[in-house]
């Protein structure tokens, strides 16, 4: 058996979140797996789904920790396992030497979680905790790079990109729900994220509201919750934006596959926030499968994701002026439909059926 362990899961919706979810189904088509996750909102409509156990976690998150850990040691005591696989080093941090020793673990890791001033305390812990692994596995060079320059194993350190699912059908009632939101609009544009200061949502608004009196019908779809959604609807209210800018969460993963199938450009230009980094991007390849290309920011392990002038764009995400370029760019003479057949191509290395070939020949499967 197989255990993976993780604080980012299904049904919540994200990239961490997809990527996990992903990993758990496609691992199991290869070998037993059991899961130790977070308790979300239609957790039990989402396991129900799959054929393997998973076992939700709720509480306060200190709570949660010790609950999978305690839990993982009587799964050990009571089966042989075949490895430890952790979406982030938190999930592994309370594992003792004696299991460590015993089970190999691997650890994802993705960028801003081991971004942290080196012989910082919580650099000490990330360090602490990734040196119990056996493999490491970072989600772009990028971030294999700056975990090396923060101090972890190189030797340990492989590149498994984030895997997606190639394109789902979408029911006519789902399509024709997302078609209703964007309406008639001339330009379809759409953000799945949470909502951090990395993501450059703020700065697209500001971008925007120039491209409102070129384009005044277009429409910008933002998906997902987080610490900046108060300010973002502020400033979307304060640019007068109300009209072209709809804001949802906890929609199904139907209806927001749906909203990016019938998109035109994802737009997500992230910057470095602090320690805040993007170390890959899992939502413009997802984007890309349907064919939609992406304005993406320079900064981090994106250039990865999108290639600039290949499948979409690269810009400044501090400079809103670099993001309206990059928007007018691909919006004129409808560059996004041929950026976006090269984006679908490009997708398709990405696949789970050839990214969980790459966990079974490090699990020797």
């Amino acid at each position: 058996m197989i255990v993976i362990t993780t604080r980012s899961y299904p049904p919540e919706l994200g990239g961490m979140q997809s990527l996990m979810g992903g990993l758990a189904i496609h691992l199991n088509n290869l070998h037993p797996i059991k899961v130790l996750a977070d308790s979300f909102s239609g957790d039990k409509e989402y396991d129900k789904k799959n054929n393997f156990e998973t076992n939700r976690m709720g509480g306060l998150k200190i709570l949660k920790k010790y609950r999978k850990f305690n839990l993982l040691k009587e799964i050990i005591k009571n089966n042989p396992l075949k490895a430890i696989i952790a979406d982030h080093w938190k999930s592994i941090e309370l594992i003792t030497e004696d299991i460590s020793h015993k089970v190999p673990i691997l650890c994802l890791i993705h960028g801003k979680e081991i971004n942290h001033p080196t012989n910082s305390s919580i650099n000490r812990r990330s360090i602490n905790a990734l040196a119990k692994t056996k493999h490491i596995i970072a989600n772009s060079e990028f971030t294999k790079i700056l975990a090396t320059e923060k101090g972890s194993d190189g030797s340990k350190i492989h590149v498994i990109n984030p895997g997606i699912n190639e394109p789902q059908t979408i029911s006519s009632e789902v399509n024709q729900q997302a078609e209703t939101i964007f309406k008639n609009s001339d330009i379809k544009i759409i953000t799945v994220s949470r909502f951090d200061k990395r993501k450059g949502i703020d700065f697209s608004l500001l971008a925007l509201k120039n491209i409102q009196s070129i384009y005044p019908n277009f429409k910008y779809v933002i998906v997902g919750s987080g610490d900046e959604e108060e300010n973002l609807k502020k400033t979307t209210e304060n640019l007068n934006l109300e009209k072209n800018v709809i804001f949802l969460k906890n929609i199904s993963l139907e209806l927001k596959n749906a909203l990016i199938k019938n998109s035109n450009i994802f737009l997500m230009p992230a910057r470095i926030e602090g320690t805040s980094v993007e170390g890959f991007g899992i939502s413009y390849i997802e984007a890309a499968s349907y064919g939609i290309p992406s304005i993406a920011g320079k900064d981090g392990g994106a250039p990865d994701a999108v290639k600039h002038n290949q499948t979409g764009l690269l810009c400044n995400g501090y400079d809103h002026s670099e993001i309206y370029d990059a928007l007018k760019n691909i919006i004129q003479n409808k560059k996004y439909l041929e950026l976006g057949k090269n984006a679908k191509e490009f997708a398709k290395q990405f696949y789970w059926k050839e990214i969980i070939k790459k966990y079974a020949d490090l699990l020797n499967l």
